[in-house]
């Protein structure tokens, strides 16, 4: 599929040298790298699935966040070249858990009104039917005793069954599946349906938030980047975010704000020492967010290490809760990565966000913000989707001079994604 003028995202011509110098190593050392994905992956099964969230700041190109239970597929669904990429990759994906699974029970978040994410799940069964599984969604709502059939923007009907369990197994009551598929991050913990059952169930629920911690995955995506930049020879730095983290959070109480803002003056020196070494002129800003959850919750940006101790109530509030109301009591501390590519005419800011199917990318989308600025969080109302334009050959490299191209924007995405789930990879070892 041919990328016109308006699909493809604009990055500030000056600040690109170091990602060509990026890219072309990546090009160089092609083989190498997909040689030692390979080995990797033998020894670290990939997840299910997975998404990253990645900031391209021209100099540097790193993940900010990684979700084991992706929402957001109908956002890629706009890319005819999706539907058949995912389904393929999704059918090895499933398969390579079990070769003789057949009947999968979808379980989703408990959002009832949220018309977007339940788009979100109809593109999910549409590439898992499309893979040739028969896929019927059960819920985790313990109030919901009838059957519940949820009416879409475009018409479409879904219908929603509350799940039940029969000894080790769960299903519905007129199907019982092979597989377990979890699209619900048990932010709220895991309850007692989904413990010790036989049927495999995939991404494991210990890895839901309530019990994966952010800087936990940094720390494994630290390890593989550093082995990566090894084979590529590069400072791992350029593909890798620094960070810190603090427990035992209180931001109403005011509780471990010493601890933040000595790591924030830390951080905030490490990057600066960085930005001097690699000459470049921007001030230095770090990332404090919730160490477990999603949505764009519980998220501020600082430049100074005293605005932690000003911070007035409604931010004190803001960071004190994430998703479903869970409190905050530990962060991590990240540096903050610029933006640098933009979308459209207005040239609103962007950043990409690549999804995964097991080991394979399968598209993406760019997350777009009007209102907001490059030094800030794009995951926030106003936001909306483009589709980045995955086709098959832009996940080969293109080795002919224009060097910045699709092939070699979205090849080196791609490979910064498959890190992050290599990570998360070896985080499915160690839960």
């Amino acid at each position: 599929m041919a990328m016109t003028l308006d699909q493809t995202p604009h990055l500030t011509p000056t600040l690109t040298g170091p990602l060509q110098l990026l890219e072309k190593q990546l090009l160089h050392k092609q083989n190498d790298i997909e040689e030692w994905f390979q080995k990797e992956w033998q020894r670290s099964p990939a997840p299910i699935y997975g998404s990253v969230d990645l900031r391209n700041a021209g100099f540097k190109l790193a993940p900010v966040d990684m979700n084991l239970f992706p929402a957001g597929f109908n956002n890629l669904a706009r890319n005819p070249q999706f539907i058949s990429l995912a389904t393929e990759a999704a059918k090895l994906a499933i398969k390579k858990i079990n070769t003789d699974i057949k009947k999968i029970l979808l379980i989703p978040e408990n959002h009832t009104r949220n018309i977007f994410y339940w788009e979100n799940i109809q593109s999910l069964l549409h590439i898992l039917t499309t893979a040739g599984f028969d896929v019927r969604i059960g819920s985790l709502l313990p109030d919901l005793q009838e059957p519940q059939t949820i009416t879409l923007s475009n018409g479409d009907k879904l219908s929603i069954t509350k799940l039940i369990r029969r000894n080790s197994h769960i299903g519905l009551p007129d199907f019982d599946p092979d597989f377990i598929l979890l699209n619900n991050d048990l932010s709220d913990g895991i309850p007692d349906v989904l413990h010790n059952l036989k049927q495999p169930i995939a991404p494991p629920a210990l890895l839901g938030w309530s019990n994966r911690l952010k800087s936990e995955h940094f720390q494994f995506y630290a390890e593989v980047s550093q082995e990566f930049s090894e084979l590529i020879q590069i400072d791992p730095w350029f593909i890798a975010p620094l960070f810190y983290h603090c427990g035992q959070i209180d931001f109403m109480r005011r509780e471990g704000e010493n601890c933040l803002v000595s790591y924030a003056e830390d951080l905030l020196a490490a990057i600066e020492k960085k930005y001097r070494e690699y000459h470049i002129d921007q001030t230095p800003y770090i990332v404090i967010k919730a160490d477990a959850g999603t949505y764009g919750m519980a998220v501020m940006m600082i430049r100074d290490p005293e605005e932690i101790r000003s911070l007035n109530r409604k931010q004190r509030t803001q960071m004190s809760k994430s998703k479903g109301g869970q409190p905050v009591h530990r962060v991590i501390i990240q540096e903050g990565i610029y933006t640098f590519e933009t979308w459209g005419p207005n040239n609103a800011v962007a950043e990409p966000v690549v999804y995964l199917w097991g080991e394979r990318v399968v598209g993406g989308f760019y997350r777009v913000h009007k209102e907001r600025g490059i030094d800030e969080n794009l995951n926030s109302p106003g936001m909306h989707f483009e589709p980045l334009v995955f086709s098959r050959t832009c996940h080969e490299p293109l080795h002919t001079p224009p060097s910045d191209q699709c092939q070699n924007r979205f090849y080196a995405y791609g490979i910064i994604a498959r890190l992050s789930m290599l990570a998360a990879a070896r985080e499915m070892l160690h839960p």
